[in-house]
């Protein structure tokens, strides 16, 4: 294993660093709703970062060290993807007005870097001390597989609610409406916590449980830890842009889960066959090594590309992934436009953005549009959604146009 010196890696944290401060003095500081264009652009320049870093990796640590960066890179990333779909489910369960949710997002982001480090570390010592810990982390992920195919999205999924979220609500006394992106605010002359405190927690100790799956699926790719580290780092450092991209097709990847659970039991078995080659427990082979053909890390990162090309075309192609976008989109926007947002522009753009997925959801095959039918809790939001159009309109907060 190539080492790397204490100057490259002064010089990369200091890069990460930067980038996290940039990111949040020039997009976070002001809190506005980022549109499409602004999310596209830079999406493509952290993945493009991403990128070139292991280019350099390549190039300047061979191509083992740049193949192994890759693989690492493109798991992290597409379990952040998996991981989306909860920070949508918790945004909005919190309620969290648009514009405010890149503070929070960045937050998690945070949070998240810091306790991967933390894991990087510990996983890094274990590895160092006993060489059986392959075993366990070869285990885990064959269960965390086993969990994902067990899971059903069917586009209401409930946000979680984990112990690190239930003693934040228990312990942190919040009041029920937001004052911009502040952290504490007065009521009653009294300073007084806000939802967006309880939200961030939520978002953090949320991401610090994800972690417990991604470490050791990276360490089945690459047992370098300053891999281990940029990885993972650059896998987090775009994820508040990509999530405004690509939130709108959250709901359409039907098959993820499909997808991420053949890539962690790939790992995991790679995991297994190289602790059965390492071997050292007295209970296996009598404490010898085992003469096992172990998975190499180009193949590695050929299958988990081509599982994810599949997975990604699959669900994009599927009638019941538009179907599901297009409910969970309806059931979003109206949502946000009658308990979340107050900006009367915004609430006008969210509105016709509601009339777009009504009209994608009548243009469904006929057996789809019969179960948005049978949904009455859908149903009954959309008639108030209107209702509550109808009276702004009425009295001139909105404009009456239809949808284009």
């Amino acid at each position: 294993m190539q080492q790397v010196s204490g100057v490259v890696w002064v010089l990369t944290v200091l890069g990460i660093v930067g980038l996290l401060l940039f990111d949040f003095f020039f997009h976070v500081r002001k809190a506005h709703v980022p549109r499409l264009r602004e999310a596209a652009l830079w999406t493509a320049v952290y993945v493009s970062i991403a990128i070139l870093f292991g280019v350099a990796v390549w190039v300047f640590g061979g191509s083992t060290m740049g193949a192994e960066y890759f693989a690492g890179y493109v798991t992290e990333e597409a379990l952040s993807v998996d991981n989306l779909f909860v920070f949508l489910l918790l945004l909005s369960s919190f309620k969290v007005p648009r514009a405010d949710q890149q503070k929070v997002l960045l937050f998690g982001i945070v949070v998240s870097l810091l306790a991967r480090t933390g894991f990087i570390l510990l996983g890094a010592a274990l590895i160092n001390s006993f060489a059986w810990i392959f075993y366990l982390f070869g285990l885990i992920l064959l269960v965390t597989a086993g969990n994902l195919l067990k899971e059903k999205h069917d586009g209401e999924g409930e946000p979680p609610n984990n112990i690190v979220i239930r003693l934040a609500r228990r312990f942190l006394h919040t009041t029920d409406t937001y004052d911009g992106d502040k952290l504490f605010t007065y009521r009653d002359g009294k300073r007084v916590l806000t939802p967006m405190l309880l939200v961030m927690v939520a978002i953090g100790g949320t991401d610090i449980l994800f972690a417990l799956d991604s470490i050791p699926a990276i360490f089945g790719l690459t047992q370098n830890v300053y891999l281990v580290f940029t990885a993972t780092a650059f896998s987090l450092l775009g994820l508040r842009q990509l999530y405004f991209l690509i939130d709108g097709l959250l709901d359409r990847l039907v098959y993820l889960s499909y997808g991420l659970a053949a890539i962690l039991a790939l790992i995991g078995v790679k995991l297994v066959l190289h602790a059965l080659h390492e071997n050292n427990v007295p209970f296996i082979n009598d404490g010898e090594p085992v003469d096992v053909v172990e998975i190499p890390t180009a193949v590695s990162l050929g299958v988990i590309v081509g599982v994810l090309l599949i997975t990604v075309i699959a669900s994009l192609l599927s009638p019941k992934g538009r179907a599901r976008t297009s409910v969970a989109a309806a059931r979003r926007h109206a949502t946000e436009f009658l308990d979340v947002e107050t900006d009367p522009a915004y609430c006008d753009e969210i509105y016709h953005r509601l009339l777009a997925e009504e009209e994608n959801l009548e243009r469904l095959p006929e057996r789809y549009r019969a179960r948005v039918r049978e949904q009455a809790e859908l149903m009954e939001l959309l008639r108030r959604a209107h209702r509550r159009h109808d009276e702004r309109v009425a009295a001139g907060h909105c404009f009456a146009r239809s949808a284009t």
